[in-house]
């Protein structure tokens, strides 16, 4: 394990209202003191009363997505100066869902750590390869170049996290093999203008496979979807990520 701070980051997409938030309430409860850093992004409609029904815990909240623009005639879209008014920490960038749904470029990315980064915000850059790319054997390539196309100029340990999430594991149930997730992480780590960036897995990870997973070299926590919405589950996989070697 490198010296990169651990983080497990819950991302609830577009799910939760309001009486979701006690499930954010009994997370931070079972956490008073965690031994690494929890962070949940909710939608935007929730991020102010999260924070505030947060506040005073060891839990930090994010946002999902912002624009690469401080302000202007963007209509539904929210800044990152917007987001960290709200009681952001940080900001999910890049995630597949983005730049499969959206047709959001590496470069586009790139620019929106760098409004992240300006407004004070982490930028939690996400990187993985599909279905094909892995069968036709480009995994490296892939992350590789989306990990140098997808950095912004000045990123650091302070103000970068990259996750790894493969497409063709996202909410499918399906997991690399733990050779698969160390060789990326691997490749990425030496790849990393600055040795101290969090590196976090992400596609189905569960309770059941946590352990194994954070107990891979250079994995230093975890992107978490579906099971980051309930308190009992997410709090399983932070529990396992506080018991992984340093």
């Amino acid at each position: 394990m490198s010296h990169a701070c651990k983080l497990a980051a819950g991302n609830w997409k577009m799910n939760g209202l309001r009486a979701n938030l006690d499930e954010a309430r009994a997370l931070a409860a079972a956490f008073p003191d965690p031994k690494c850093g929890i962070l949940l992004c909710p939608p935007a409609t929730l991020l102010a009363t999260m924070r505030d029904a947060l506040s005073g815990t060891a839990v930090m909240v994010g946002g999902q997505d912002c624009h690469a623009q401080s302000s202007g005639a963007h209509t539904g879209d929210i800044s990152a100066g917007m987001l960290a008014d709200a009681g952001a920490r940080q900001v999910i960038l890049g995630h597949s869902e983005r730049r499969a749904d959206h047709a959001e470029t590496s470069a586009q990315v790139a620019a929106k750590a760098s409004a992240a980064h300006a407004a004070g915000l982490v930028a939690i850059i996400c990187i993985g390869e599909t279905e094909a790319e892995r069968d036709a054997g480009k995994t490296l390539d892939v992350v590789l170049s989306q990990l140098a196309d997808s950095l912004p100029e000045g990123a650091t340990s302070a103000n970068t996290v990259i996750a790894y999430e493969p497409v063709w594991a996202i909410g499918t149930g399906r997991t690399p093999t733990i050779e698969q997730i160390a060789e990326v992480h691997d490749a990425l780590r030496a790849a990393l203008p600055d040795a101290g960036i969090s590196l976090l897995y992400g596609g189905s990870v569960k309770p059941a496979n946590a352990a194994e997973i954070f107990a891979i070299t250079n994995v230093n926590g975890a992107l978490v979807g579906g099971a980051s919405l309930k308190a009992v589950d997410f709090g399983a996989i932070i529990a396992a990520l506080e018991g992984a070697p340093d």
